[in-house]
Formats: C-alpha cells, structure tokens, sequence
C-alpha cells in the first residue's frame, strides 16, 4: 500500500476533496464513469457532490444531462453529451474489435448489423423513446430475430456507431433515443486531439496511475496512451518498480488520508485501475483472488481497501451492513456513522449501521 498515491488518488477523483458542482460536471472531469449498475453509479456520482441526493442525478439522467451508452470497454458508461461523440470515434474500433468474437458466434455480420441500425433510427425517428424490447419488435417485424444476447449485441453497435444512447427512463426501464436528439451539441475532434483530450480526464482524475491502467480503462493501445501523455506533457515518477504517471499538482489533502467512504461497486477508484500494488484491490491478508472489492461494494479507510458493504432496503429504511476486515478504531466507526448517514440524506430514507466486526 503506497499512501501517498492512494491520498492523490482520492484527492483528483473528488472523494477526498468534491470539485463539480452538478452530476454532468462530475462525468466530465473523469471523461465517463463505469455505469453497468445504474443505482451504484448515481452513488458514485453522489459521493463526489456532497449536497446531491439520488432523485437530483437520476433526473439529470432522464433529461439527458448525463447519457449512458457503451463506450471505452465493452460496457456501459456515464458520459456527458458534448463528449459523447469524440470519445465514440476514437474508442469504439477497440471496442468493436472486443465484441467481434461473440457478434460471430451470434451470426450477426455487418450486413445484419447495418441492416438493424438503419431499422432502429426509424424506428426512434422524431424523439420517440423505446425500450431494448420495444426495438427488438421492430426489427422482428422486419425479420431480424432479436432476442436475448443477439438484441443486446444489436443495440451495442449501434450505440458504437453513434446512432443511439440512453433516453430517459419508463418507470424502472430503461429507454434508447437517438444520439443525435440527445446530444445535438456533441463535439467531434481530430484523432489526436481526441486522445490528448481523453488522457487528460483519465490522468486528471485518477492519476497518478500507469500506463498500463490507462491502456485498461480506455481500451486503447501502449503507443496511444505514450503518445497521449507526452502531448500532456504529463509528469512521471518510479516507487516500487512502476512508473506513474500524473497531471496537474501532485497536492492532497489531510483529509484525503484520513476518510472513510461507502463505495459503490464499479466505482472509478477501485475498477479503472490495472496495477494494483499502490492501492490494493483486497484488504492486508485477504488472499482472495481479484480482491474483494472488485465486484462488491468497498469500505475504504484512509484510502485502502478495508472491507465491504451493502444496502437492504426495510420498510422504507435502509440498513447499511459493513464487513470490515479488521477491527475499526473508535474514530473509524465514528466517521463510518457519519458516511452511512450521508448515504442516507443521498437516499432520502432513513438509516441504520451495522458493523460486523
């Protein structure tokens, strides 16, 4: 555990210190957040607007201020829509490229797949919204079968191709619309102004971090992320065999060292991380393969991974189960009881802590 990365770290990803003042403000300085799970994801955003609740970032989503598509990787991100297109162009071929394999398993060859979007575009013709099975009755009447894995894979290239991304949600579904009708101010970039740009959020907001992180989280090459670090003119420094890499001042607070937050499963400074040996992914003694936090909600003290959490909803209140993976300090469980209050206010619900250890 390297605690001066891990008090940088949560410094320029706005946990330790909230910079942005909306939840589009928050998206932007990251470039996009992991959104697979959409209720975690608005807690992500959450944490890093101190006086958001849920309702305010999940109408955010709704009118379009923050869109959700796949992007980066092949999954879905918060993006903010005048970034949506620049980061399509320059990151989908990759993306593509990851999918290939299973697009060929599910017989869908680009004939199919060009056929399904020109479908898709009328279909959500003139700001009309319509849920994944919704489009896939269109294209059925059409005669493209388009259920389960290939309808998903179907509406996956067409977010690539920067035809549709996220509408608002249909009381608990969710909704496409065309890119163009959500994001008719989206900016479009040469390819290497693109990368510098895309650099620039990643380094700016999780830095410092390694090549080799940023070649995970953005799907991108080696020779790109060295290229897009040196039109950064980014700086380096070596601790225990690895090179990281930093923008901007290498400055964090007291604060950053000593807080205790309530992450979210998928959140940006556990999951856009290759190299784990600075913050490990696993408490100190959690043998663990992949680390417990890699796909749970993660206690973090003091910037390490120090066990999990989870929400049960009773009643209309929330109870928030904390596993620590050691025995917490008096302090500790005080500044634990603030946080769990917090995600409470986020929730608007009241809340009860309960702490295994």
């Amino acid at each position: 555990m390297n605690d001066a990365i891990a008090a940088q770290r949560l410094h320029h990803q706005a946990l330790a210190t909230p910079r942005r003042r909306s939840p589009a403000g928050v998206v932007a300085w990251f470039g996009a957040m992991q959104a697979q799970e959409y209720a975690a994801a608005r807690w992500a955003i959450g944490l890093r607007l101190p006086r958001a609740n849920d309702a305010e970032i999940a109408a955010a989503f709704d009118a379009g201020r923050i869109l959700r598509t796949h992007v980066l990787r092949p999954t879905w991100h918060f993006v903010a829509p005048p970034d949506i297109r620049w980061m399509l162009e320059l990151t989908s071929p990759h993306v593509h490229r990851a999918m290939a394999y299973q697009r060929r398993q599910l017989e869908l060859d680009v004939r199919v797949c060009t056929r399904a979007i020109d479908l898709i575009e009328r279909a959500l013709a003139e700001g009309t919204y319509l849920t994944r099975a919704e489009l896939g009755a269109r294209l059925a009447r059409s005669r493209i079968q388009a259920t389960g894995n290939r309808l998903a894979h179907l509406a996956a290239y067409a977010e690539l191709e920067g035809v549709i991304c996220s509408g608002p949600r249909r009381d608990t579904q969710f909704t496409y619309a065309l890119l163009a009708t959500r994001a008719p101010g989206a900016r479009r970039l040469p390819r290497d102004e693109a990368l510098a740009e895309l650099t620039r959020r990643y380094f700016q907001s999780h830095g410092p971090a390694t090549i080799r992180d940023f070649v995970w989280w953005s799907g991108l090459t080696t020779a790109d992320a060295k290229r897009g670090l040196a039109m950064n003119k980014a700086r380096s420094r070596v601790s225990d065999g690895l090179t990281y890499w930093t923008l901007g001042r290498a400055s964090a607070s007291r604060r950053s060292r000593a807080g205790v937050y309530l992450l979210p499963v998928y959140d940006e400074y556990v999951v856009a991380y290759r190299d784990r040996e600075a913050v490990p992914h696993r408490p100190p003694g959690d043998a663990a393969a992949g680390g417990v936090a890699t796909f749970q909600n993660a206690l973090v003290i003091a910037g390490q991974i120090a066990g999990t959490w989870q929400a049960v909803r009773r009643a209309g209140a929330v109870v928030v189960a904390v596993a620590p993976a050691r025995r917490l300090s008096a302090s500790e469980r005080q500044s634990l009881a603030v946080t769990a209050a917090r995600y409470g206010r986020f929730l608007d619900a009241p809340v009860s802590l309960s702490v295994s250890v």
